[in-house]
């Protein structure tokens, strides 16, 4: 990728490490007032071309008052919502095994394009599965003797091959700024009530102990193995029967096993820090699935917050409702498969938006990278393609346009940034808006319009007038 045009270029960070030296030698009373003459533009979109691309710096200009006959997006910066844990993706074993077999400048290529933090696209939270997925080339698990309720044949040896060593190198890309969460899709066929990992079936309840020292036996190995972990979710949408590995808790068996097992395992083995998320599947039944877990005061105390999902309709006011039900828990989005098209950039533009607008801490999309088969893969169907595709015959990587999308949330919205009011008076514009920890104000403005549109973002009587591209998406930065 071009520094010059579509990464946060260096002088302009190094321009604002400066004014915030500058502005730390300066008295408490100068600090406190808001200094702002211009604002950086970065612009994607298929009308102009534009991927990720940096379009210099406008000047605010004076506006006492917005009116209703100009589209203007406002934004206030007096009040705060959630914080946001981190943008990524999932390191399947299918991403693995595609970047494994990449030349080595081409594994350097792509971990810089999407893990270095300053020219790349600054991936900071990403989500792993344990042992085998519908995206691996093979059904496995980490101990397939039948009834070791001990777990003595426990290993984690078939991740060492292609997995971990891209984890590792993502680590070192990320300048040590990633945090890993995992999801299992089935506990071994020996656990399960179908005596197989597909097909739905559910936990024995003989097992459930060795379900939840199962998943202590995965954090412990991947801590030893140089991964730390950072989250789990408890099932991987945990009411759908596939063709590929599945298992269907109910809302009151999910709770019931973290409450009795899961929760308690986790602290005696002293992993109480461990973010641990319930339901992980799609938005539409969310509040209920939350609401069995967290109105049993034994059950929520050991939960983080709500996983979910967007496969099944859009339903973003169901993320709000969980949110102001339950307000100390958090909200992840913890996968999105996808096409590599630019209608599917725009749609996950789009979720984005409205899913931190109604309080997501966070958004991690699907595989990291498919080859062009859009695999390795054991079952199913498939997408048309991927956010990334490596041909493994020419040796080459594409990076498709929801890749250049998400990286205007990614690079932009750092862990740690605030929501800040951010209102729209045009159905031609959805934005979001973010303090970020150093001080700057970051905006996401998407087109909705399959024309091009004017429009301005306002900001203490004053504003940044711009034009949009079709479907265009916009970050302003201030």
């Amino acid at each position: 990728m071009n520094l010059s045009t579509n990464s946060f270029c260096i002088n302009c960070y190094l321009r604002n490490l400066l004014a915030l030296f500058f502005c730390a030698l300066m008295s408490n009373s100068y600090c406190q007032q808001k200094v702002y003459k211009e604002a950086e533009l970065y612009v994607t979109a298929e009308s102009t071309k534009q991927l990720l691309t940096r379009t210099g710096f406008r000047a605010f200009e004076p506006l006492e008052q917005p009116d209703e006959n100009y589209p203007t997006i406002m934004v206030d910066d007096d009040q705060t919502f959630q914080t946001i844990e981190g943008f990524g993706g999932a390191f399947t074993d299918a991403a693995a095994i595609t970047f494994g077999k990449l030349s080595r400048d081409l594994q350097k290529q792509f971990l810089k394009e999407c893990f270095d933090p300053i020219e790349g696209n600054g991936y900071n939270l990403c989500r792993t599965t344990i042992h085998s997925c519908d995206y691996s080339d093979v059904m496995y698990t980490y101990d397939d003797v039948a009834d070791d309720k001990e777990l003595k044949h426990f290993t984690i040896e078939h991740d060492q091959q292609y997995r971990i060593p891209m984890i590792k190198g993502a680590l070192e890309a990320s300048k040590g700024n990633l945090r890993l969460f995992a999801s299992p899709w089935s506990p071994p066929a020996w656990m399960k009530t179908n005596n197989e990992m597909k097909h739905g079936g559910k936990l024995k309840p003989e097992y459930y102990q060795t379900w939840a020292d199962y998943f202590v036996k995965y954090v412990q190995a991947y801590e030893t193995a140089g991964i730390p972990m950072w989250g789990l979710t408890v099932q991987n949408e945990a009411m759908a029967t596939q063709v590929w590995e599945s298992c269907i808790f109910s809302a009151n068996e999910e709770k019931d096993f973290v409450r009795d097992y899961l929760g308690p395992t986790l602290h005696k083995n002293k992993l109480a820090d461990i973010k641990l998320m319930i339901w992980d599947h799609n938005r539409g039944i969310m509040y209920q699935r939350a609401e069995a877990a967290y109105e049993d005061p034994e059950a929520s105390k050991y939960i983080w917050g709500t996983a979910f999902h967007w496969y099944v309709g859009s339903h973003f006011d169901n993320v709000r409702m969980v949110h102001d039900a339950y307000p100390d828990k958090k909200l992840l989005y913890t996968e999105a498969g996808m096409r590599g098209t630019w209608q599917s950039a725009t749609n996950l533009a789009k979720n984005i938006i409205l899913d931190l607008n109604n309080w997501a801490n966070g958004w991690v999309f699907w595989n990291l990278i498919l080859d062009q088969t859009n695999g390795p893969r054991h079952a199913g169907g498939l997408y048309g393609s991927n956010i990334v595709n490596a041909d493994l015959t020419t040796g080459t990587i594409a990076y498709n346009p929801p890749h250049y999308i998400f990286g205007h949330f990614s690079r932009f919205i750092k862990p740690g940034a605030k929501r800040i009011p951010c209102t729209s008076n045009s159905d031609d514009f959805i934005a979001t808006a973010f303090l970020n920890p150093d001080g700057r104000i970051v905006v996401e403005i998407l087109n909705l319009k399959n024309t091009e549109q004017m429009g301005q973002m306002w900001f203490e009587e004053k504003v940044i007038k711009f034009t949009s591209p079709a479907n265009g998406l916009m970050t302003i930065i201030f």
